[in-house]
């Protein structure tokens, strides 16, 4: 018997060994296991074959060392296929989409069950008993009488019972050496979710157009593995349209059927909400929910995976890698938001959870998949629109609620009105201050949206002009003033804050621009008596800062949450009544060609965070290009119109959703050498170029250097992306580069800096 074996962090190969006897059996696709390799005895590694016959010998190939997991497989064979259909779509190696798939902590089998001590009751004391223990042991009574309560022969957690009488492990033991109760140590799932309260959320009564989602949810879930009825489903609704209902009955559909259901969502911050949500709906009728995100404990995350493996979770909740959650019987995936550019991996293998679930629900043998956004990404809606997806809208918010009135706030007049200058940036203009006193009178919510966090965007000498950059990234340093200090947001690099310019000595350098931690300190100073909370990654560092920030907003414990985009989808509050949108030019003018694509998307998702509850809502939108065609599309709530002139544009530039392309990125800690190569790699690539493949013009990359190292780029367009990602493997195969140059392919690319 033989066993083909993906290595971990090994060569962009496969290698057979031979499957001892006393492995024979327990050995199958998808099995962890030991296997020599080179100069390592044990190496790690995943079967993905149990071929009749090998290339090699038999007597030359070596046994495997031993089997993890008993053999039993950890990679299911739909699994297996997703890897190897990443390695060559996504031009990487078939190892690296392996460990994309496995998480590190099942891969290196590194983390074991919990073990709790528990108590089991051999015989129920009398009421005499318990009087003579009394006198002689009080604490061994009260210990042996809680136990007593429980049912006969039935373990019981021995640490709150300890907890609860005031005991010792000593009481414990005097109890099972006089023949009360024996003790053992029993394997326990870590719950992230341990101690809190899920009340029970019935289905909801739903609109005309909700009914006619669900129903063509319905007719996919039912339709025969494999034909047009099982297309995948794009659902666009309109912010607060009831998406979310939605997907709760259609998964209910699925578990129905017995089958089980996989959603994701894009920021972790969107992830207790919606656990709540899930779990109030399903745990109380006994279809457990599991979740996976990158804020788990290793532990956590450990006990979530298996508790899905071994079939204990119906319903699954996570972003971007739990696409890979080794759920069984798969009914349907849910994608929500399925717009946002967090679902792209910006490393190695570099694949989109959108597409990947789609490829999935493919490989399943039954299932269906439901994208859902306000703002549906441009290559989504052409798939709809050429007949490739199913559309099906929400056009109105559920029980009639008006969209949210948007109102633009030129900052160009407002800067003359206040007569401000560049290095003193406007956080609040004279209308937005308005609206957020007349809210706070109110007792109505405030969110405060500025995609951009620190205290001030740059540190500038009036004097000489010069701006304190980053030593390693061809970007400004951001001041942190919470940490008195300089910090790059790319590398991590800091510097101390200066009192003085570095260059002149002027002690006259200004803080440009601004992060949400001056937007936070402002707001307090102009609203002192108002409870100002901030919400970005320098303030969610603890690992339940994000379930007790959204919760004391929820409760009506914060008046004003400024944030970044982790507060700007997917969150439903309805006491917020105001958005104000600081500064909408952030991305707009990026050098890509999804800049504007961006900005449309987001302002839409921030101004959805409004007018959720019975009070209409309303809008802010502070700008320096007022009359820029994404925000005025934005401003109308009209998809439809920025669809028509942006997909115009798009068609006429060549760029997706009607070519794909291939983005080539060099780095080199040497300037001239980068440069060679990537000239060197381009005049590879023009050899032989496939039909219908262009091949642009080395250039620089916009952001020129990160990390300490140049970067230099290369675009490939081609309506087949797999002609793209073949002939980049062939080419980088045989191209020899020096060792300090760093080659990265990344296929359907989601930014271009």
């Amino acid at each position: 018997m033989f066993a083909r074996v993906i290595i971990d962090r090994s060569a962009d190969r496969e290698f057979d060994y031979r499957v001892p006897p006393a492995l024979v059996g327990l050995v199958q696709v998808g099995s962890r296991v030991r296997v020599p390799f080179r100069e390592r005895a044990a190496a790690l590694g995943t079967v993905v074959d149990l071929p009749a016959e090998s290339p090699v010998p038999a007597e030359k190939l070596r046994p495997l060392a031993g089997a993890l997991h008993n053999g039993k497989p950890i990679l299911s064979t739909v699994l297996i296929t997703m890897a190897r259909w990443m390695a060559d779509y996504y031009c990487c190696a078939v190892e690296t989409a392996m460990r994309a798939v496995l998480p590190q902590v099942i891969r290196e089998a590194a983390v074991n069950y919990k073990k709790q001590l528990h108590a089991r009751l051999l015989r129920l004391p009398s009421n005499d008993d318990l009087a003579t223990l009394k006198k002689r042991a009080p604490r061994q009574a009260e210990l042996l009488e809680a136990l007593a309560r429980n049912a006969l022969g039935e373990p019981v957690a021995v640490a709150p019972l300890l907890t609860e009488c005031g005991a010792t492990h000593t009481t414990l033991n005097a109890l099972a050496k006089a023949g009360w109760l024996v003790t053992a140590a029993a394997a326990v799932a870590r719950d992230p979710y341990e101690g809190e309260q899920f009340l029970a959320s019935p289905p909801q009564t739903l609109s005309a157009d909700q009914a006619a989602a669900l129903l063509a949810a319905r007719e996919a879930l039912d339709a025969a593995p494999g034909s047009a009825g099982k297309r995948p489903i794009l659902l666009h609704g309109v912010t607060g349209s009831g998406k979310t209902e939605v997907y709760l009955q259609a998964i209910a559909l699925a578990l129905e059927r017995g089958r089980t259901a996989l959603v994701l969502v894009p920021e972790i911050s969107l992830t207790p909400q919606t656990v709540e949500r899930f779990k109030s709906r399903f745990e109380p009728t006994q279809h457990e929910v599991a979740v996976l995100h990158s804020h788990l404990s290793d532990g956590e995350r450990h006990d979530e995976w298996h508790k899905i493996r071994d079939g204990r979770a119906a319903v699954v909740i996570g972003a971007r890698s739990a696409v890979f959650a080794p759920l069984t019987n798969l009914g349907i995936i849910v994608v929500d938001e399925e717009h946002e550019n967090s679902y792209k991996q910006e490393e190695a293998p570099r694949y989109h959870g959108r597409d990947i679930a789609v490829l999935r629900a493919t490989l399943e043998e039954n299932c269906v998949v439901l994208l859902g956004s306000a703002t549906p990404s441009l290559e989504s809606f052409h798939n709809a629109a050429t007949g490739k997806y199913r559309l099906v809208e929400l056009p109105q918010r559920i029980d009639d609620r008006r969209m949210p009135r948007m109102r633009i706030v030129d900052l160009r007049t407002e800067s003359q009105r206040q007569g401000r200058h560049s290095a003193q940036p406007i956080v609040l203009s004279e209308k937005l201050r308005a609206a957020i006193g007349d809210r706070l009178e109110k007792k109505e919510q405030t969110i405060l949206f500025l995609n951009r966090r620190g205290f001030a965007t740059s540190l500038v000498c009036p004097v000489c002009g010069h701006v304190h950059k980053c030593v390693a990234c061809s970007v400004a340093l951001t001041v942190h003033r919470q940490m008195n200090r300089l910090v790059c947001h790319l590398c991590g690099h800091q510097a101390a804050l200066p009192t003085r310019c570095p260059e002149c000595r002027d002690p006259a350098i200004r803080q440009a621009g601004l992060g949400t931690e001056r937007v936070e300190e402002v707001v307090g100073k102009v609203f002192p008596k108002a409870v100002v909370r901030r919400m970005d990654a320098d303030a969610m560092t603890k690992k339940d800062a994000f379930r007790e920030t959204l919760t004391a907003f929820r409760t009506g414990k914060i008046d004003i949450l400024v944030g970044t985009q982790m507060i700007a989808k997917g969150l439903h509050f309805p006491n917020v009544t105001l958005v104000g949108i600081i500064n909408a030019d952030l991305a707009l003018h990026l050098p890509d060609f999804r800049a504007g694509e961006r900005t449309f998307q987001l302002l839409t998702q921030v101004a959805g965070r409004a007018g959720r509850g019975e009070t209409e809502g309303e809008v802010f939108v502070q700008s320096f290009t007022p009359f820029s065609p994404s925000i005025q599309f934005a401003r109308h709530h009209d998809f439809a119109g920025f669809w028509e002139q942006e997909s115009g544009f798009r068609a006429q530039c060549d760029f997706p959703p009607f070519l794909h392309l291939a983005l080539v990125t060099l780095r080199c800690p040497h300037q001239e050498r980068g440069k060679f190569c990537c000239e060197t790699l381009h005049r590879r690539l023009r050899e032989n170029l496939p039909p219908g493949v262009t091949l642009g013009e080395p250039a620089p990359a916009p952001l020129e250097r990160l990390k300490g190292h140049w970067r230099f780029q290369l675009l490939l367009r081609a309506r087949n992306p797999l002609k793209l990602s073949r002939h980049l493997r062939v080419v980088l195969e045989k191209l020899t580069l020096p060792e300090d140059v760093q080659v990265a392919v990344d296929i359907d690319p989601f930014q271009l800096l």
